[in-house]
């Protein structure tokens, strides 16, 4: 079973920035996708950005030019690169993996609080 702890949320003001990095434990193989997702209170979780194997991305389009999600396939890592934060980027922001082997398995981390201030 895939683990996946996430790390580096915190309280930012606005047009500062922020990096945060998952992690997966008990993986043989590399992770065919990873990503973030976030959910704000009274809201439902939305994707942040994704990213393959292969390095291909993608990216909601309230945080293009202004993040970028990037991994290191030996370790299955990925990181969250934040620039210039704003308050509606306020969330609990959730790591996510998927492996496509014999069948479609995803994993979810527990989640770090991000709080940017103005």
């Amino acid at each position: 079973q895939v683990q996946l702890v996430e790390s580096g949320g915190g309280l930012v003001q606005a047009g500062r920035s922020l990096r945060l990095s998952c992690a997966a434990s008990r993986s043989i193989f590399v992770l065919d996708a990873m990503g973030w997702y976030r959910q704000a209170p009274g809201q439902q979780r939305a994707l942040v950005a994704t990213i393959t194997s292969g390095g291909v991305t993608n990216y909601a389009d309230s945080v293009k030019g202004r993040f970028t999600i990037s991994r290191v396939n030996a370790n299955n890592t990925v990181y969250l690169q934040m620039n210039s934060l704003k308050a509606e980027d306020t969330a609990v922001y959730y790591c996510y993996a998927e492996r496509r082997a014999w069948s479609l398995r995803e994993y979810w981390g527990q989640g770090t609080q991000v709080t940017v201030s103005t």
